[in-house]
């Protein structure tokens, strides 16, 4: 706050510069009044600024009204008292104390401090010319796309981490599948198949031996001994 007490100094003494040859009244006394903040949407074009005084003791005559604009760093003379924009800034008498400043074209760059000042030019009181508080004007960013964008991931997220999650279920429940198809009735399978061609060829051999001694066996070995071995 130090900077724009240094700015309202500053300001206070242009006021002096610029009425230097104010007239004759001396108690005359000026008070103004904004609001502290105001915020616009991120749809809006136009901005209303709002500044209202007090006089006592003053001419009836209309006063000068000036706006001023503080940043960071730096300040803009935007009204003092004719608009150095006429179309993007324009002082508007809503009624006999109230005046506002009308900003067009509004966007996030015209987000600062914006300074009302009235003056009665010919008042050579030291309080004819006073300045308000300042409007703290903002203006909101589009949100809405961010907020898409995070649903987008959040939801990106979490049908990857459905999939995953099947994934691994799948390939656990395969896994445990593949031993019981794989093994359990194949290997019974090809055991008894190696059982009948066992069989088979020593069936083979028992004919061929007797038939090398002149002879035939009275009968075969039973095919249950196989089996059984």
């Amino acid at each position: 706050m130090a900077p724009f007490n240094k700015f309202q100094q500053v300001l206070m003494l242009a006021f002096d510069w610029i009425l230097y040859s104010a007239g004759v009244t001396d108690n005359c006394h000026v008070t103004v009044t904004q609001p502290r903040f105001q915020e616009a949407e991120h749809s809006a074009h136009t901005a209303l600024l709002p500044c209202a005084f007090s006089a006592q003791g003053c001419s009836p005559a209309q006063p000068q009204v000036l706006w001023f604009r503080f940043f960071t760093n730096k300040h803009e003379d935007l009204c003092t008292p004719e608009c150095i924009n006429r179309q993007k800034f324009k002082v508007q008498a809503s009624s006999e104390n109230h005046y506002s400043l009308q900003i067009n074209d509004l966007t996030v760059n015209d987000s600062a401090v914006y300074v009302c000042g009235i003056a009665f030019s010919d008042s050579g009181s030291p309080h004819s010319k006073q300045t308000g508080d300042g409007t703290v004007l903002t203006k909101t960013a589009e949100r809405h796309n961010t907020e898409e964008f995070i649903s987008m991931i959040i939801i990106s997220t979490l049908l990857l981490l459905y999939c995953i999650t099947a994934f691994t279920i799948l390939t656990v429940y395969k896994s445990n599948k593949k031993p019981s198809l794989l093994f359990k009735y194949p290997l019974k399978m090809k055991i008894s198949s190696g059982r009948k061609i066992f069989r088979a060829i020593a069936q083979e051999l028992q004919k061929q031996q007797y038939a090398e001694h002149g002879r035939q066996p009275d009968h075969l070995e039973d095919d249950t001994v196989y089996q059984n071995r």
